[in-house]
């Protein structure tokens, strides 16, 4: 049998599991917070105090944060690409009345991811500290050209991704959070501290899905994972673009200003693979095949060449001018 009739076997094998996943990772509408939550309520009196109050207190955030929170929302906006992915990913079934439960944790998580945006992009709107013009037109680049994150359609290389992913942007957001509050934005602080708790539940779900299919069919959940790695996990928006650029090194400028910061670091990127690894328990799985043998002792002696990769690494100091921000002379 082939590899990819065999992930189909598993994934129809395990989809029968997915509600009781939506049940313990996701939560209604009705229960989970919503962007009004935190943000002035035009329709009351006090609306526009509320707004000069975020005004004031954004005036203590500098350049590197604007930059990070920035990209942090315009990633977040470009939600359509991720589901539109998806959906396509092998196993995933929304048509001819076929829908099953894989198309309908697609659709919940986007429902829950899509409020991030949200909240983002009307905080910064409000703050009166970054050329909104600009950050919506590389938003809609970013939409509009996609992205490749190496996984195909793979159910098990997305799963991982996805895992990883989850867990790295949850560390950014908890970290603007925490900087946030210790510059007296309360607000700010406690917006971002809950984006970070909703990722946390959705890589704690996807985690589990790479878990239950290493009981499935571990040869070719070690190989895909393994094939991750040595591509590397790249973020959804490494094809940043500001207005009248290419796709170049605007990722690349930006994940500068996040290293600079300690939002998100190199020394982070291995912490998350050794905590896969881990919980994975990639180092104990028996009866593999020989590829499957070389993939796991691959992602075994990984972080610690990383380790000594990141010992190495030099990181840009000076602070590139985005049009995001840069442009607001206030800054």
């Amino acid at each position: 049998m082939s590899a990819k009739n065999i992930r189909l076997e598993v994934m129809q094998a395990i989809e029968p599991q997915v509600k009781g996943f939506m049940d313990d990772f996701l939560v209604a509408p009705e229960k989970i917070w919503q962007p009004t939550d935190f943000l002035p309520n035009s329709q009351t009196d006090t609306f526009f105090d509320e707004v000069e109050q975020i005004r004031e207190e954004s005036k203590e955030l500098g350049y590197d944060f604007w930059v990070t929170l920035v990209a942090d929302t315009i990633t977040e906006e470009a939600l359509p690409t991720y589901e539109s992915w998806l959906m396509d990913v092998e196993g995933v079934d929304q048509h001819a009345g076929k829908e099953n439960g894989w198309s309908k944790w697609v659709r919940a998580w986007t429902a829950e991811e899509n409020r991030h945006g949200d909240v983002l992009n009307k905080y910064l709107y409000l703050s009166g500290r970054v050329n909104m013009r600009e950050i919506e037109i590389t938003t809609q680049h970013l939409i509009a050209d996609g992205f490749d994150i190496g996984t195909d359609r793979d159910p098990y290389k997305n799963f991982v991704y996805t895992t990883f992913q989850e867990l790295a942007t949850n560390i950014s957001h908890k970290r603007v959070g925490k900087m946030a509050k210790k510059k007296g934005n309360t607000l700010l602080g406690k917006m971002c501290t809950i984006i970070a708790g909703d990722e946390m539940r959705h890589h704690l779900a996807y985690r589990e899905f790479v878990k239950t299919i290493l009981g499935q069919d571990p040869n070719g959940m070690l190989l895909a994972f393994a094939d991750m790695m040595k591509k590397k996990i790249v973020m959804p928006a490494h094809f940043l673009r500001e207005s009248g650029g290419e796709i170049s090194t605007a990722f690349e400028l930006f994940s500068n200003c996040a290293q600079r910061l300690g939002v998100y670091t190199a020394q982070d990127y291995i912490d998350i693979l050794k905590k896969l690894n881990d919980y994975w328990n990639i180092g104990s799985l028996g009866q593999l095949s020989d590829q499957a043998e070389k993939a796991r002792d691959y992602l075994m002696k990984l972080p610690e060449r990383l380790q000594r990769i990141s010992e190495r690494m030099v990181f840009e100091q000076d602070q590139y001018k985005f049009k995001w921000v840069e442009a607001n002379g206030m800054l």
